[in-house]
């Protein structure tokens, strides 16, 4: 009966940045569930590769190239769409830079992907979302946050923590707005994953990053692949709020990295 719980089948499930690293994980892992997923990527190579895995598991997907952050595109693209239960706002950008020399086109950058986009991008589905949610089994927004908006970062990557932590607050405010309506939000906040955007800096300071988590280790796609199927799940229904880290237990235990 429990394992019941977890089964997406009938769901639909819109996914942003879903061609690569946690949102590509987060695709495959509510695909085996049962979802139908709405796969949005401003890549078109990357949504291909991704079907064809998909489809290696029986799963279904829906493909839409498109940049969330190029609203006429996406407003045109998105406009066919009827029904989605699952939101995962994964789409995400970062810039480093030292301080004194830190650009305000990275800033703005890095805000209006990792913000911006995920409050107008909730405020368009509110309604489809909600037509889709009961009182025991409400839609869910998926926000793909980070520690490194609860902790301090090492990196000069200014904007990001702060994009960050306001994704956090942002759950939370949307999460208590939103419960009359029936949607849960909740955001899923990992440590260091092996990922295009952590590519380099895992090149340069992979075992020092690896010696600093409990764990041992770097994320995999599977770490990320059960939360976000829990947060999407009957099984979490009475979950909203939320910020979960995904981290090995870098919060808790940060050593130094010098």
């Amino acid at each position: 009966m429990y394992l019941q719980k977890i089964n997406l089948k009938n769901k639909y499930a819109l996914v942003t940045g879903a061609g690569k690293g946690l949102g590509r994980a987060c695709s495959i892992a509510l695909a085996e569930a049962g979802a139908t997923i709405i796969a949005l990527s401003r890549t078109q190579s990357d949504l291909d590769k991704l079907e064809k895995e998909i489809k290696k598991i029986k799963g279904k997907v829906i493909k839409i190239n498109c940049d969330v952050m190029n609203y006429e595109d996406l407003k045109k693209s998105l406009n066919k769409i009827k029904i989605i239960d699952i939101l995962v706002n994964n789409a995400g950008a970062a810039w480093g830079a030292p301080f004194d020399e830190f650009p305000e086109n990275g800033w703005d950058k890095v805000m209006d992907t990792n913000v911006k986009s995920i409050f107008f991008l909730s405020q368009k589905f509110v309604n489809i979302l909600e037509n889709s949610a009961t009182n025991e089994d409400p839609s869910r927004i998926i926000n793909i946050g980070s520690i490194d908006g609860i902790g301090i970062p090492r990196a000069d990557t200014y904007s990001y923590p702060a994009s960050k932590a306001a994704v956090h607050h942002l759950t939370r405010v949307l999460a208590n707005r939103l419960a009359n309506r029936n949607i849960n939000v909740n955001a899923i906040a990992p440590g260091p994953f092996q990922s295009n955007m952590m590519a380099s800096t895992l090149k340069e300071y992979g075992d020092q990053i690896k010696s600093s988590v409990p764990r041992g280790r770097i994320g995999s796609p599977e770490d990320i692949a059960g939360t976000s199927i829990f947060l999407s799940s009957r099984a979490s229904a009475y979950i909203t709020g939320t910020i979960i880290p995904v981290d090995g237990g870098s919060l808790v235990a940060r050593r130094n990295m010098d």
